[in-house]
């Protein structure tokens, strides 16, 4: 595909988890047809069937991932060869995976890297990264595409989040790295959205705050049930 046509545009992350109220294949397509004909220029996806359900409906660039948990690893996101074939099974464009430097089942990350290469030199691979440390080796391995997708999500980033201090790991990322930065993770308005394009993300990924309504409805219920300031 020609990466540019995600420049500079918002990318949704259509998702839900087996213990989420929207869990359905069927749901997560018409969320993905939704985000389509609303303007976006892509659609990250979770699962096999989901990507083929959204696949029927939608012909957008897709981002896909499989999430997988494996015994001795907290790696999850498309962590074997068996997610890497099949996600390309399914067609998707892009394959996005865990790149941090956390224990890996089945094989190091370079050897699943050249695995990917070698067997589907047509899809482009992005690394899920959450320091600058992890997106230099990413660079190194060959990664197409940087996200900052496990920002704040690591134990050794816990509790961060891409917005804090006008973005600053943002402004520390991208002047690092010669690869398209995507940003990802925890960005809830369209403000944070035009600011990290602003300040040179290649594009934006934003799942929650538009497909989770469980967690958008959280976030209103917190502010009208908090109580008003007593006046002096």
């Amino acid at each position: 595909m020609d990466l540019n046509t995600l420049k500079g545009h918002l990318i949704v992350s259509c998702q839900a988890l087996p213990d989420e109220p929207l869990h359905s294949s069927y749901i997560m397509s018409r969320m993905a047809k939704a985000a389509e004909s609303a303007g976006a220029a892509g659609i990250r996806a979770n699962s096999m069937i989901d990507i083929l359900a959204i696949r029927e409906v939608v012909s957008l660039p897709m981002i896909g991932i499989i999430k997988r948990e494996y015994p001795g690893s907290p790696v999850y996101i498309t962590p074997t060869s068996l997610e890497i074939d099949q996600l390309a099974s399914c067609g998707v464009e892009i394959i996005a995976m865990d790149a941090t430097n956390h224990p890996r089942p089945e094989m190091p990350l370079a050897e699943l890297i050249a695995y990917a290469r070698a067997k589907y030199p047509q899809i482009l691979l992005m690394a899920d990264t959450a320091t600058v440390t992890e997106a230099l080796q990413a660079q190194q391995l060959g990664f197409d595409i940087i996200g900052t997708t496990m920002h704040g999500y690591t134990a050794e980033t816990q509790g961060q989040n891409i917005a804090d201090n006008d973005f600053a790991y943002l402004k520390q990322l991208i002047p690092a790295v010669t690869k398209p930065v995507i940003t990802e993770g925890k960005i809830d308005t369209p403000e944070k959205a035009r600011r990290a394009l602003d300040l040179g993300a290649f594009a934006v990924v934003v799942g929650g705050a538009i497909t989770r309504p469980q967690q958008i409805t959280k976030r209103f219920v917190a502010a009208i049930d908090q109580p008003e300031e007593q006046e002096a």
